[in-house]
């Protein structure tokens, strides 16, 4: 969950690292911290607080030229966010530091053996640990930083994405991953070392991802050199092409990042569907679906593991798979899959959803789904992410970077994919006619146009917001399709807000939220006009009844509803298994202006981080 990077080559390392830390602050920002190598010593600062906190103590603090150095942006596991938990951090004597994305599980007892040997530690963090165990295998073994990383790396159980360098040995910097992501950026006469590739994009395009229980020594006399940990073998470092740039990861004129996202959904479905998609000629070309088509045509079941907004977008699935394609879907928080003995056979296909491709508890659903014979198709946004490399096959969202960390057009494009899945399927299987196929195809292309439509409901939502900022509480209803997009709602509006929400299937509410319900309690309720809708209207007079606050979303030119609700805010009309790509565009920005009005941190809220690669 942390972020990490680190620099070695011919240029000052210290404004490469503290811009690749201000872009992967998304990751965690309880404190930051930066070790550079001046030359002669360790130059070391760090802080509780965010990156600019780093770089205002940093700059009065330490000598900030050198051309190696790692830093750190940390969301805390062990040890509460002050200045002496943060990264990095620096072995006892004063020659090894580290940088540390994960948690070592076993660092207690490690802890232990290590102050028997007269071994002393600052702070309560795992990685303090670690970092005297690989200068104790060092000095007891009598080998170079990188043999005694993989050997100390032998005795740790746990995570870890982790950078050392030795002040004796200024040409190298050893890297090693288990569980949590590592990027090695390739230049001409320079390395990098990140968490992902945006601290690096604007100088190099080559990447090399590390895979689990591999460790690199990169080195500026011997370039790069990686190795299995467990055994030693050399492993053939594979150099990526990056399909990335600079205007991706910058905010383009938004005030946020979270803003900037919420509008690139239109452009975002496009790209995901773009080439797979082919409205006139009636084609949905999926390669991952396409080359195991027989395996999706004969399974039991479809199991959805995901977690957060990746879970609801499974729960939309849910509805859409089992309505055109008619097989049985389950879906599963993966936090739980695995501790529960799930019954999982060779005849069940997993879908494992994930933005950032490196959810830890995702990726254990699918090791676990593996272990019992099913057959994993991921769908990621981010790729060469471990998910997408460890599924048997999959789909990426094509959504484009990520970076506030409240989903927005992963949700939707996660539902775009699934969509495509689904209709292939029902198609192949005979349960979606062929004039239907083609009218789904045709609305699925027009959505794009109708985002952007529901999108210039922005100042009128920014008008309700001023209205319920202030609330303590919200309820969220929604029926069928739109049932998941209530639950989707009320965790933006917790995320980036700190408002309580709670979502509840609309036929629920009677039986124990209504009690909630007073003149106190806004009510936002999805009542598109295509499903369910008398049913919701029923619902809505039922909390008018009560003098709850109703803010509906509706389609154009709805006239019922309008009637009863304190506010609409409409959307346009479109299948009802593709509304949810609709409804969630209002609730959103609801979610994002609330939280600019109460002066929260919209794109980094509190507690949270973007990937969150520990349990």
């Amino acid at each position: 969950m942390c972020g990490i990077v680190g620099y070695i080559g011919y240029r000052e390392a210290y404004p490469i690292i503290i811009k690749g830390l201000q872009r992967l602050e998304y990751r965690g920002y309880d404190s930051a911290g930066v070790a550079l190598y001046d030359g002669v010593d360790i130059k070391l600062s760090k802080t509780k607080g965010k990156v600019a906190d780093l770089q205002a103590r940093a700059e009065n603090e330490i000598t900030t030229n050198g051309s190696l150095g790692i830093g750190h942006t940390r969301w805390a596991t062990h040890g509460v966010p002050n200045d002496i938990n943060s990264h990095p951090h620096v072995s006892n004597s004063g020659d090894l530091v580290i940088i540390h994305n994960g948690i070592i599980e076993n660092y207690d007892p490690l802890k232990k053996e290590l102050t028997k040997r007269g071994y002393t530690f600052q702070s309560d963090t795992d990685t303090e640990v670690l970092i005297n165990l690989i200068e104790d295998v060092k000095k007891n073994e009598g080998v170079k930083l990188g043999k005694a990383v993989r050997l100390a790396l032998t005795q740790v159980v746990g995570a870890y994405a982790i950078a050392v360098f030795d002040k004796n040995r200024p040409h190298e910097i050893v890297a090693a991953r288990m569980g949590s992501p590592l990027a090695i950026g390739v230049g001409e006469g320079e390395f990098f070392v990140a968490s992902d590739a945006s601290p690096f994009i604007e100088y190099t395009n080559n990447a090399v991802y590390l895979e689990d229980e591999e460790i690199a020594v990169i080195s500026l006399q011997k370039e790069l050199k990686i190795r299995k940990i467990s055994d030693d073998s050399l492993v053939q470092p594979y150099i990526q092409e990056l399909q990335l740039n600079l205007e991706q990861i910058e905010k383009g004129g938004y005030e946020h990042f979270m803003l900037k996202e919420i509008h690139e959904q239109p452009n975002a479905v496009i790209d995901t569907y773009r080439g797979r998609m082919l409205v006139n000629e009636g084609i949905i070309r999926m390669a991952g679906v396409d080359d195991h088509i027989e395996k999706f045509l004969n399974a039991n079941r479809i199991i959805i593991v995901a977690c957060g907004t990746s879970w609801h977008a499974g729960l939309v699935a849910e509805y859409i798979f089992e309505d055109l394609a008619r097989i049985p879907v389950e879906v599963e928080y993966a936090s739980e899959f695995r501790y529960r003995n799930p019954i999982i056979t060779d005849k069940d296909i997993v879908i494992a959803i994930s933005q950032s491709g490196e959810t830890a508890d995702t990726r254990a659903a699918i090791q676990l789904a593996k272990e019992k014979g099913a057959f994993v198709f991921g769908v990621c946004n981010v790729v060469g992410s471990t998910i997408s490399r460890e599924s048997d096959a999959g789909a990426y969202t094509h959504a484009g970077p990520e970076i506030g960390v409240a989903s927005t057009k992963a949700f939707t494009t996660q539902i775009t994919v699934l969509t495509l899945m689904a209709l292939k399927l029902g198609k192949a299987n005979g349960n979606v006619s062929a004039s239907d196929y083609h009218m789904h195809l045709q609305e699925l292309a027009l959505i794009p146009e109708k985002i952007k439509a529901s999108l210039t409901s922005d100042a009128h939502i920014q008008a309700i917001s001023d209205i319920y900022k202030d609330s303590a509480n919200f309820l969220y209803l929604g029926r069928g399709f739109n049932f998941p997009v209530a639950l989707e709602g009320a965790l933006k509006l917790k995320e980036i807000s700190y408002i309580h929400a709670e979502g509840y299937p609309a036929a629920e509410m009677k039986h124990g939220p209504i009690a909630l319900i007073d003149e106190q309690m806004p009510v936002v309720v999805i009542a598109t006009k295509r499903g369910h809708y008398e049913k919701v209207v029923s619902n809505i007079q039922e909390i008018k009844s009560r003098s709850g606050k109703i803010i509906a979303i509706v389609n154009e030119g709805d006239v019922h509803v309008k009637e009863l609700a304190d506010h609409v805010i409409e959307v346009p009309d479109t299948l009802e298994l593709l509304s949810p790509l609709l409804t969630t565009i209002p609730l959103q920005l609801l979610s994002y202006h609330i939280a600019v009005m109460r002066d929260c941190n919209v794109d980094q809220p509190r507690n949270l981080a973007k990937s969150v690669t520990v349990e």
